[in-house]
């Protein structure tokens, strides 16, 4: 990329400083092969993949990181421990990605009081269902549960924003946790869902 395209890739002045923290997340490479890493310093245009896996420059990737999401990348230059990548992001893309960022740095800083709303409770019955668009279904169990949300642990990874059903409940998925992901509720539980719904 020349300086040209940085520049008008780049966000404004002061708009985003790098998110430090590290994530947790793994990468899938061109031969479908998957391998765990932890990823940290990322901008609105890079990251950096800490992996014992040896990856050239110029794959493209697909990655799947704990509170980001599902986003691809073409890797770059190997530093220690890992690799850098870079994102080519544009449009509504861009800015659904700049969003999170911030919510990341505001999270980092304490400021995300809103998602903490709603008092989380640990269910009496864990065991549940997610069920997708398309009507697949799969076993989940129910981390913790709030008039707003959920956590839970499940196999499959759905993109952000998707909406499914936790037992009869719809929900849009909003985070993704180290074994599973968070959804927040389509309409407010009443206290009474809270202990017959999620089934």
């Amino acid at each position: 990329m020349n300086a040209t395209a940085q520049a008008s890739a780049a966000p404004a002045a002061g708009t985003l400083a790098a998110v430090k923290q590290t994530l947790f997340g793994r990468f899938m490479l061109p031969d479908m092969s998957e391998h765990p890493c932890q990823v940290n310093s990322i901008t609105l245009d890079g990251a950096n993949f800490l992996t014992t896996h040896h990856v050239p420059p110029g794959l493209p990737i697909v990655a799947y990181l704990e509170e980001v999401g599902r986003i691809e990348a073409t890797s770059s230059s190997a530093i220690d421990g890992g690799f850098q990548v870079t994102f080519s992001l544009t449009g509504a893309r861009r800015d659904r990605f700049e969003t999170r960022l911030k919510w990341l740095v505001q999270k980092e800083h304490g400021q995300s009081a809103e998602d903490r709303r709603h008092v989380r409770y640990e269910p009496r019955e864990k065991q549940s269902q997610l069920t997708m668009p398309d009507g697949r279904e799969y076993n989940c169990e129910v981390v913790d549960i709030s008039l707003s949300g959920a956590a839970i642990k499940v196999e499959v990874m759905p993109s952000l924003g998707t909406y499914v059903l936790l037992g009869k409940m719809r929900g849009r998925v909003v985070r993704y946790l180290e074994n599973g992901v968070a959804l927040e509720f389509v309409k407010l539980l009443d206290r009474s869902q809270l202990t017959d719904s999620v089934r």
